[in-house]
């Protein structure tokens, strides 16, 4: 079906009603379809390449799709990876065999290609290849995760953005204008300050925005004028439970998880809290906010603020006893503190480099003055002889290279490394003192 024979009734949405025909008239992506960019450029020229779409949703990538197909000439398919088999693939590609005698090239527009099994990639994949069909993609999730490596390398891949908030107001004051399509006819007045919070609601999403506007004006009142105006207060009835949710499994979680690490260990408790706010709102679950910054108090606190990891799994066990309401407290408690303390990434750098050396050396075995001798025979195989007991020794340090408990055959490394911040320089003198009774009870012989 070519989607730009569809008739735009007055009953449809309005979001569906007010598609752009045109790229003179789409909004957004100006970094793809701005003067010189890409996929202007392959309009211009009159030929389009096969591609992915990827982007959240309401940022036009349907759309765009019509668009090109229509400024090339082309035949637009339009497939759901969903709905469609392998049944339909074939029936598609019949018709742009069909299309092709006459001279006339196919773009096949595929929705939420992330979920192409197996057998529609193999059915869809010999078509692309040879030109019969030029693919389309469209996806809310990262390709490189999600899309068959075959089909991703003959297809090149363009990002689109969710739309500023500027954006939006400009797609919401051409629906507002338009006599033919949009709410023209019915001249309703809506001041700047109410089209900014539509756009703010929409969080970037264009079809969102057409949709609530649509909604806000079922609230609209006659003013003096004769005409009708959307006063501020009817917002309510419809951003009142406007949902902020997202997909668990998709990369817009993932994301929010790396900024609130980030942010902590960046040392910005606002921000922090921000998008773990963010997280909690839109349905995240609040143990996994927990067990990044569990994560958090040793890799990036460690050493520098002790009392950061017992902090956050008092944090988890507070949340546990207190429930949702008061334990999203105990989990800001933590994130606040985690972000304020000083940082140090000396454990997680020592455990690197500890994990390497045992990764070289696959022999490694204890010295035999560290081994238990529970038995007579062990006992006469040397086990344990020699071991200096920590608690009789001056300062309950058993000084010496001799006793540092480092395998023979192994060469020394120093593997954890204090920094000077916080608790941590501490723990930088205690060592640098030890290494100064080892270097003395060398020199004596002791």
């Amino acid at each position: 079906m070519d989607l730009f024979s569809r008739d735009r009734d007055e009953d449809a949405p309005l979001a569906w009603r007010m598609r752009p025909r045109r790229l003179h008239d789409y909004v957004g992506q100006q970094a793809l379809v701005g003067p010189g960019k890409p996929l202007r450029r392959m309009v211009e020229g009159g030929a389009v390449r096969s591609m992915i779409l990827w982007g959240p949703p309401g940022t036009g990538k349907t759309t765009l799709a019509e668009i090109l197909a229509a400024e090339s000439g082309a035949h637009l398919e339009h497939l759901s990876a969903v709905m469609a088999g392998v049944k339909e693939i074939r029936a598609a590609v019949e018709r742009a065999r069909a299309l092709q005698a006459q001279g006339r090239s196919t773009l096949l527009f595929l929705d939420e290609i992330h979920r192409l099994n197996k057998s529609q990639q193999d059915a869809l994949l010999p078509h692309v290849e040879s030109g019969l069909l030029t693919l389309i993609g469209a996806t809310t999730e990262n390709p490189s995760f999600e899309v068959n490596s075959a089909l991703l390398s003959r297809a090149r891949v363009h990002v689109l953005t969710a739309l500023s908030e500027a954006e939006l107001v400009a797609v919401l004051e051409r629906a507002l204008q338009d006599v033919e399509h949009g709410l023209g006819r019915r001249g309703i007045r809506v001041e700047d300050e109410v089209l900014a919070i539509l756009a703010r609601a929409a969080a970037g999403d264009a079809r969102r925005a057409l949709g609530l506007l649509e909604s806000a004006c079922d609230f609209a009142e006659p003013d003096a004028e004769g005409g009708e105006r959307l006063p501020r207060p009817a917002l309510e009835a419809v951003l009142g439970h406007q949902a902020s949710a997202f997909d668990k499994q998709g990369d817009h979680y993932y994301d929010l998880l790396s900024a609130i690490h980030k942010s902590v260990r960046s040392s910005r408790p606002d921000a922090a809290l921000l998008y773990i706010a963010r997280f909690l709102q839109g349905g995240g679950d609040p143990l996994d906010v927990i067990r990044r910054l569990t994560a958090i108090a040793s890799e990036d606190v460690g050493n520098a603020d002790p009392r950061a990891l017992p902090l956050a799994m008092a944090a988890w066990d507070a949340y546990l006893r207190l429930g949702d309401y008061e334990g999203q407290r105990a989990i800001a408690h933590a994130a606040i503190h985690l972000a304020v303390a000083p940082k140090s990434n000396a454990i997680d750098q020592a455990w690197k480099r500890a994990k390497a050396c045992v990764a070289a050396q696959p022999r490694l075995e204890v010295p035999t003055y560290l081994r238990n001798a529970p038995t007579r025979l062990m006992e006469s195989l040397g086990h344990g002889e020699g071991y200096r007991y920590a608690h009789h020794e001056p300062h309950g340090y058993p000084a010496g290279s001799a006793h540092d408990c480092w395998p023979e055959a192994v060469p020394r490394e120093r593997f954890y490394r204090p920094t000077e911040l916080g608790q941590e320089k501490r723990y930088a003198q205690l060592m640098a003192w030890r290494a100064q009774l080892d270097a003395e009870a060398d020199e004596g012989g002791a």
